[in-house]
């Protein structure tokens, strides 16, 4: 009776242990599958969930590009449009430059030779129509991806700089500091100043003088010397420096400055140095000579 009862219970604790073997009833690896597989359900929503659509950030994407253009327009380069034939043949009607905004806020002014734009000092355009932009227009403009139609700009090359001497008589040269420059960009067939001669004129401290390359065809400092600046230009009002043609590609070049600019002697500050020296050089023996003819009245 024993050896039955222990036998039954040794079956019953046998039968209890879980079986090591697959059930025919259950496939291989049907536990694993469905684990797997509600894995991957689950890790396919999140990522569902977590991507947008493109349509929803292109908004977040304009707005940036819209910001950069105006930092851009603002603190580096600007686009303009040539209106007027005044600088031909450098500058065309039609033509697109590109202005350099940044240099100036680090405290660099406009040098001679250098094509600049700024804005109107003294109702120098007060006879020119203003175009009146659309909606469009305007939001481009702000932005920088178009030219202002309002804003009274101009665009001459810089002749002359604080300091300078500038002036031109009939049938000759424009003198800078007494040096005569030699200007082949001036428009075919123009004279240096045949129909507006000027000066000597000094050019006061924080002031530029200006003249169209179209001789004939610009109002720039020669015929506003009656004006509130006697036709000199504000480097306040200077809105940076022109220094490439980019549009239409055809013209695209860099606005350099012409050599002439740059001959020996031009500089007011360069003319002004042996004067300078000289005295600084002098002055020692004066200081001495006057010592000794003191010292003898004082001694006799």
């Amino acid at each position: 009776m024993s050896d039955v009862t222990d036998g039954a219970k040794s079956e019953q604790a046998s039968s209890a242990e879980p079986s090591t073997e697959p059930s025919a009833a259950e496939p291989e690896g049907s536990t694993d599958a469905g684990t797997d597989s509600g894995t991957d359900g689950t890790e396919g929503k999140n990522k569902k969930k977590n991507s947008r659509p493109f349509w929803k950030e292109l908004p977040l994407l304009i707005g940036i590009a819209l910001v950069l253009a105006l930092l851009i327009k603002t603190f580096l380069v600007q686009a303009f449009s040539i209106p007027s034939d005044s600088m031909q043949n450098t500058l065309q009607r039609g033509d697109r430059v590109l202005v350099d905004k940044l240099t100036p806020w680090f405290g660099s002014e406009p040098e001679r030779g250098e094509v600049v734009v700024f804005h109107d000092p003294d109702g120098w355009l007060r006879d020119e129509p203003t175009p009146k932009p659309n909606a469009v227009q305007k939001f481009l403009s702000f932005v920088g991806l178009m030219p202002s139609a309002e804003e009274k700009d101009l665009i001459k090359r810089t002749i002359a700089v604080a300091g300078d001497t500038v002036e031109c008589k009939k049938g000759g040269p424009v003198r800078v500091n007494g040096k005569a420059l030699d200007e082949p960009y001036i428009f075919e067939g123009n004279s240096a100043c045949d129909d507006m001669p000027f000066g000597p004129f000094k050019v006061p401290d924080g002031k530029i003088w200006v003249m169209g390359d179209h001789r004939q065809d610009s109002s720039d400092s020669r015929y506003h010397t009656s004006d509130v600046n006697k036709g000199f230009v504000p480097v306040s009002q200077v809105v940076g420096r022109a220094v490439v043609i980019a549009w239409p590609v055809n013209r695209w070049s860099v606005l350099s400055v012409p050599d002439t600019f740059d001959q020996p002697g031009i500089s007011a500050a360069a003319g002004a140095a042996p004067g300078v020296l000289g005295v600084a050089g002098a002055l020692p023996f004066v200081i001495r000579r006057r010592r000794r003819l003191t010292s003898g009245r004082t001694a006799g």
